[in-house]
């Protein structure tokens, strides 16, 4: 099913895309705002979203500035940058306090967005996200990532045989009969530019929302590091899905869905 696509500018400018759903019946759970990845687009949410609207809440996913159908080379990607345009979204649309599920660079943007407004989240869903850095070998390491892609791929059948995931192919565009991707190389390395120079402990010490740690057993988020987050707010919760890796959400829709639907109950 396709979901209608808006478009929200931001102070600076930049255009940023997103889907603002509502359930069928009225919302009887707080709104989630979803946060993707790097290179990613707010589609791969839509699994998890139908599970969230079925069981009430109001959803909006968003493509980051620099990705999917959001401005390509927006003047700046900072992580300020990055925190202000879904305050802005927060904003325009009136979803505090709201829900945040981040994954991975999506997760960081949102534990920021928790620790500099904690007036608009209710409640943090990080999912192979966390804190720790630097890590000076990150820009090298996206950059060799993306340059292993083909110049363009023949079809999505093909592009999902190499991307991993059948969501990760659909946020691809087609030109002139091959598919290929809706981000810019260098906006890309430059987004991991400012991530590889610094950790974020005391940002993630401020934050005094309900937090949900979610790791894919076969995850990319080192344990020594989410014990780390464990220690240093033991009030946060730890969710280990089988059978995940990074893509958690795309791997394991249904269960990162009741592990959500759980900690939310239980806050």
């Amino acid at each position: 099913m396709t979901h209608p696509t808006t478009h929200l500018t931001t102070p600076d400018g930049t255009r940023i895309a997103y889907r603002d759903r509502t359930p069928p019946h009225p919302a009887s759970k707080p709104p989630v705002l979803l946060l993707h990845g790097l290179a990613g687009h707010l589609g791969e949410w839509d699994d998890l979203a139908d599970r969230l609207l079925s069981a009430g809440r109001r959803v909006v996913a968003y493509d980051a500035r620099g990705h999917g159908a959001s401005t390509r080379r927006p003047p700046t990607v900072t992580r300020a940058a990055h925190v202000e345009d879904a305050v802005s979204l927060v904003d325009e649309l009136g979803l505090a306090p709201v829900t945040v599920v981040g994954q991975s660079l999506g997760g960081h943007t949102a534990m920021l967005l928790a620790a500099a407004h904690p007036a608009l989240v209710r409640s943090l869903v990080l999912i192979e996200a966390g804190p720790a850095g630097p890590s000076p070998e990150l820009p090298a390491v996206i950059a060799a990532w993306l340059d292993s892609w083909p110049t363009a791929f023949a079809s999505l059948e093909e592009a999902t045989a190499f991307l991993g995931h059948e969501a990760w192919a659909r946020g691809l565009e087609e030109r002139d009969g091959s598919w290929h991707p809706r981000f810019d190389r260098g906006t890309m390395i430059e987004t991991m530019a400012e991530p590889a120079t610094a950790a974020h402990w005391s940002e993630w010490s401020r934050i005094r929302c309900p937090t949900l740690l979610v790791r894919g057993a076969s995850g990319t988020v080192l344990p020594t590091e989410a014990a780390d987050m464990l220690t240093r707010r033991p009030d946060t919760r730890q969710a280990v899905i089988p059978d995940a890796a990074h893509d958690v959400h795309l791997d394991r829709p249904d269960q990162l869905h009741a592990a959500i639907e759980e900690f939310d109950a239980g806050e």
